[in-house]
């Protein structure tokens, strides 16, 4: 059954040294997106910012954003590689400050195994 991998990654600098090992594991894709955790909102405020800061302010600054990375991966082996790899890179996942990595059961998918046509 195919499995959705997400990993919320804590430490934007790691994220090219995850996308390699994802690749060197067998992922065939990745989608990532630019992310930030309620913790990490509350965590800013303080007597410095403005009374009402705009998101935009909250967000310029790098520290408070995480990257969240998913790919759907259909063979249970890879998905056991790219979850070793992962810890391999950004450290044991339950330690604090390394990320939150979940899987999920897909029922179906459709436009995995799409050829491209300038490959």
């Amino acid at each position: 059954m195919a499995q959705l991998l997400v990993l919320v990654l804590d430490n934007l600098e790691q994220c090219p040294a995850v996308l390699d090992a994802w690749e060197e594991a067998g992922v065939g894709g990745v989608t990532i997106l630019e992310s930030s955790g309620l913790g990490r909102l509350r965590g800013i405020v303080s007597d410095d910012l403005p009374l009402i800061p705009s998101l935009r302010d909250l967000f310029a600054t790098r520290e408070f954003q995480h990257r969240t990375l998913f790919t759907v991966v259909e063979d249970e082996e890879i998905l056991e590689r790219v979850v070793a790899a992962t810890e391999r890179v950004v450290g044991d996942l339950n330690e604090p400050h390394t990320g939150l990595l979940f899987v999920v059961p897909v029922s179906r998918v459709l436009g995995l195994h799409k050829r491209r046509a300038n490959r």
